[in-house]
């Protein structure tokens, strides 16, 4: 087994560092989700906290590490008896891969021996093994939905259930969640980012002395992993002895009224939702004053819980970059200061310590975005390129009309177009290959029931064997590739006409984030087409090089099209159970090129010719219109909206959809 890196030998992560102590101190802070760009040494800085933890009594023999002070009243492998003799083990880190599957995570019932024998034979899982220690999931972002969601049951219940045709199995399940991830690759369900307590961005130094010392110690840990834990071993011995102190502190802390007066007033000043940002900055607070060695709680203590707390919670919608502003945070700890506060700066514990607080008459602490916007002039021609046109600003995005790929895929679970998978509905039954995982009782007792007298049945139970077994097939949703082909040609580039269109593409890109799709952006205008985004989950990043997309020069409709269609050509062969839905934005003009019209003819052939839904959103305006999209959409063997018909309740969609349906 190699030798765990030692937590103190990493270099700088000041804020990662803390995290990661304050849930050791006190694990009803409730986790932390490490943000990083790769190779920031976040996983090592997660596995290393094990080496810091206390050890943990259990049960002698207990699968489910009860705690032999007050063991589970529910346990599988109880009773237990209370208040008896325990042993301790160190504490656990159990890592939860993203591809794991349901029976890994929760853990696996014999149906079988269920069936036939009445035996419940439970082989526990990683909540299981997790209990009372630490659950690491690297790269959380990228967890499929049915795990995220048997996490956030049993996170919010402290108790996992295992159910399989009316035999269950319940079991204590209460961990510290810690979670790293590359927000390029995409962002978290709201509800799994909530459910973390702290939250830390971290990225590389741009000191070199720091990042030489960095690569000394790491050459210095491979060349001899035991002589460099020896070396470190003292710092974690200290680490690891404060840890106990503050855990012993923590519950003589005192968490004033004028405390958690700043922690409410923080939390409604930035808006979040819900009441778990107050309870999980209260709990960091008074972790935070136990680290320290003090039982009360000061003002720094509830500003570095919010620094902490509260950046990941600000998010309104997957576009928005998590932060906080700071200088309104001290603004609001100062106004709500108060006198049972111990204050060791005295300039702001009392009536009359906010000498310097601002006046209404400063302004709002929203002017820093207004300051921020753009001028008047923006989307002018920019100075540097003929006919070019600078960005402009995407219009308000609306909830987007479902669009989805026809027939029935088999690609990973999402929730936009019919596929057959593992969690839907049951639409029949299949035998088993490899482990059975959803059975299909009906049809499991309908192939065993012709073959009881043979096999000499005499008693009221039904006789199984493994050939009886049926598991149900299901129908469910799937997650695609959407890949957008947007023109930015000059055809495009009315100011109102093209914010209207980055409004349109904004909103898809809203609805792809919701139904866990992959996205990927293609941009054509001048004489060439170039990859804005190869395919991707991380729809903010497209919406980011969507809103940087400039206009102008003519239409290379054919560049676009043969560019998106090589995309996808990469994209099977990495993930050929992902199907794609293409969508071009255009008024389906070609300018660009030669032969502009009858070489985009012939590239909008080739989707027609692979069977790869499309879907053409006409952009063209006016009293006059030539259909030129509408034609584009036939020759790739899709269909036209408009920009109107894309809103989910647009009249003239609903009208559309009528009149389909009719005909």
């Amino acid at each position: 087994m190699t030798t765990p890196f030692p937590f103190t030998a990493v270099v700088g992560q000041d804020d990662l560092r803390l995290a990661l102590l304050l849930n050791a101190v006190s694990p009803s802070v409730g986790g932390v989700l490490v943000r990083g760009e790769k190779g920031t040494a976040k996983s090592t800085a997660v596995r290393a906290l094990t080496s810091l933890l206390p050890d943990v009594a259990v049960v002698p023999g207990c699968r489910f590490s009860c705690d032999p002070a007050s063991p589970d009243p529910g346990c599988p492998d109880g009773p237990h008896e209370g208040g008896g003799g325990g042993a301790s083990r160190p504490a656990r880190m159990v890592e939860l891969p993203v591809g794991a599957s349901e029976d890994r995570l929760v853990g696996a019932l014999d149906i079988e021996r269920a069936l036939a024998e009445g035996v419940k034979a439970f082989e526990p899982g990683l909540l299981a093994a997790a209990h009372r220690g630490i659950l690491y999931v690297d790269e959380v972002n990228l967890l499929h939905d049915h795990l995220v969601d048997l996490l956030l049951d049993a996170a919010a219940m402290g108790a996992s259930y295992v159910e399989r045709e009316g035999v269950s199995v319940r079991h204590a399940a209460r961990f510290l969640l810690v979670g790293t991830m590359n927000p390029e690759e995409g962002e978290l369900r709201p509800q799994l980012l909530d459910r973390f307590g702290l939250t830390v961005e971290v990225s590389a130094s741009r000191e070199p002395d720091q990042r030489v010392e960095v690569v000394r110690r790491r050459l210095a840990y491979d060349d001899d992993p035991a002589g460099f834990a020896a070396r470190w071993a003292d710092e974690e011995a200290a680490v690891r002895q404060r840890i106990v102190g503050a855990r012993e502190l923590l519950p003589s802390v005192r968490l004033g009224d004028g405390a958690l007066r700043q922690i409410a007033a923080t939390c409604a000043a930035f808006e979040v939702d819900g009441m778990r940002a107050d309870i999980v900055m209260a709990r960091t607070a008074t972790a935070l004053a136990a680290w320290a060695g003090r039982t009360d709680v000061l003002a720094e203590d509830v500003r570095q819980a919010a620094l902490l707390a509260l950046p990941h919670r600000r998010r309104r919608n997957p576009f928005d970059a998590p932060g906080l502003d700071e200088d309104k945070l001290d603004e609001t700890l100062e106004e709500f200061s108060g006198d049972d506060d111990p204050d060791p700066d005295g300039d702001g514990g009392g009536p009359g310590g906010g000498g310097g607080r601002p006046q209404p008459d400063e302004g709002p602490a929203g002017d820093g975005a207004d300051a921020a916007r753009p001028a008047e002039g923006e989307g002018e021609p920019a100075p540097g390129g003929a006919g070019e046109q600078s960005p402009v600003r995407a219009a308000e995005p609306f909830r987007a009309k479902v669009l989805s790929v026809p027939g029935i895929g088999e690609g990973v679970a999402g929730r936009r177009s019919r596929a057959r998978n593992e969690h839907g509905r049951t639409t029949g039954a299949r035998r088993p290959q490899g482990t059975l995982t959803k059975l299909h009782l009906a049809a499991t007792v309908q192939a065993a029931a012709p073959h009881q007298r043979a096999r000499g049945r005499s008693g009221r139970g039904l006789v199984v064997r493994r050939d009886d077994l049926r598991q149900a097939t299901r129908e469910g949703r799937e997650g695609n590739l959407v890949l957008f082909v947007v023109d930015a040609s000059g055809s495009m580039a009315a100011r109102q006409r093209m914010s209207a269109v980055k409004g349109a593409v904004l909103s898809l890109l809203l609805d792809a984030y919701q139904r866990r799709d992959k996205v990927g952006l293609v941009t054509f205008r001048g004489s060439a087409a170039d990859v804005a985004l190869p395919p991707t989950s991380s729809v903010d990043a497209a919406a980011a090089r969507l809103e940087s997309l400039p206009t102008g020069g003519r239409t290379p409709l054919a560049a676009g099209l043969l560019k998106a269609h090589d995309v996808l050509r990469v994209e099977r062969l990495r993930d050929p159970a992902r199907r794609a839905l293409v969508v071009v934005v255009t008024d389906g003009r070609a300018t660009g090129g030669p032969e502009p019209v009858a070489m985009a003819s012939r590239a909008a052939r080739l989707f027609a010719a692979d069977g790869v839904a499309s879907v053409v959103v006409d952009c063209e305006s006016g009293p006059v219109r030539l259909g030129l999209a509408g034609r584009l959409a036939g020759e790739l063997g899709g269909t036209a909206v408009t920009l109107d018909e894309l809103r989910a309740d647009s009249i003239a969609g609903l009208v559309k959809d009528v009149q389909r349906r009719a005909a």
